[in-house]
């Protein structure tokens, strides 16, 4: 029972992990039905910027907690930056374009950001250790071993989570995406400058990615270019199982997610955990096609 409950406790760590990168699919893909296969690598560049933080800072004599949260900040910003610019440079001018066009320039800028960060010039393409900003300290809980690191995570993601539900639920750009999701052009008529709220979509969608990199490197402290691929990808099946659009949703697939990945590990085989991972979104696809929260809808033609 123990041993079941320290995977438990795994599973959520990598869970919360991934909950930050499904939601920016799942708030993308609800106001524009946009799959931002880039996202993984928005992620990525994340880490990459907590990692310069870090290391830019570590001899200024700042405490753990203020040097974590700095690179967390660094990492937020820098990935709004990138998630904005990418919807005005690539995605904005192909918006009523076919959806197939908006997905191939999805993939395409994925490939870019992953093989121009491996140059030498930029990231290269060896591992690098990420400088955890403190020491593991593992804390014994009922035979239960939880580590400070695990729960940083479990408490930064929380607040995260709690925060964009806020922004969404109860402030007036929250109201403003609802109204984009459900209808772009009556949300015109109605005065909402859709186009911003778009880029305001993306900022907050990149920011937790951005978090979310730099949660991930402390937790497996080594970082390269081409990271984001598997954890986004995951994190993107973790928003369809849970209701692609539906960010309740997207954070429920993820700890789904994060669960069927660190029991396989224990119970089964680690080369077993991504197709475990990918088969119960098959097996939740058919029989419940919108996801677990998601509702069906008409779409138009």
């Amino acid at each position: 029972m123990v041993y079941f409950l320290q995977q438990v406790v795994n599973g959520l760590q990598l869970g919360f992990v991934y909950a930050l990168i499904a939601l920016g699919y799942t708030m993308v893909y609800g106001i524009v039905r946009l799959i931002n296969f880039a996202h993984g690598d928005v992620f990525m560049i994340g880490s990459f910027a907590g990692f310069f933080a870090i290391s830019a800072l570590v001899g200024l004599g700042l405490g753990d907690v203020a040097l974590f949260g700095v690179a967390v900040l660094v990492a937020m910003v820098v990935c709004v930056i990138l998630g904005v610019s990418i919807e005005r440079i690539a995605y904005r001018p192909i918006r009523r374009a076919p959806k197939i066009a908006s997905l191939i320039t999805a993939i395409g800028v994925s490939l870019f950001l992953e093989n121009f960060a491996s140059l030498k010039f930029v990231f290269g393409s060896n591992y690098r250790p990420f400088p955890r900003p403190f020491e593991p300290q593992p804390y014994d809980i009922g035979g239960v071993t939880i580590t400070n690191i695990q729960i940083i995570i479990f408490v930064v993601s929380m607040l995260l989570l709690a925060l964009l539900q806020f922004i969404v639920n109860r402030t007036k750009i929250g109201m403003a995406m609802r109204a984009v999701s459900y209808d772009q052009d009556t949300a015109r008529l109605m005065g909402i400058n859709v186009d911003y709220v778009i880029s305001v979509t993306f900022a907050l969608g990149s920011a937790l990615a951005g978090a979310g990199g730099v949660l991930y490197a402390i937790a497996y402290p080594q970082i390269q270019p081409f990271m984001g691929i598997m954890p986004g990808l995951k994190a993107f099946v973790a928003a369809v199982l849970g209701g692609i659009g539906v960010i309740p949703g997207a954070v429920l697939g993820a700890l789904i997610m994060g669960q069927a990945e660190s029991l396989t590990t224990a119970y089964l085989s680690s080369t077993l955990r991504d197709a475990v991972a990918f088969g119960i979104l098959i097996v939740v696809l058919m029989v419940r096609p919108t996801g677990l929260l998601g509702r069906r809808a008409a779409e138009k033609v």
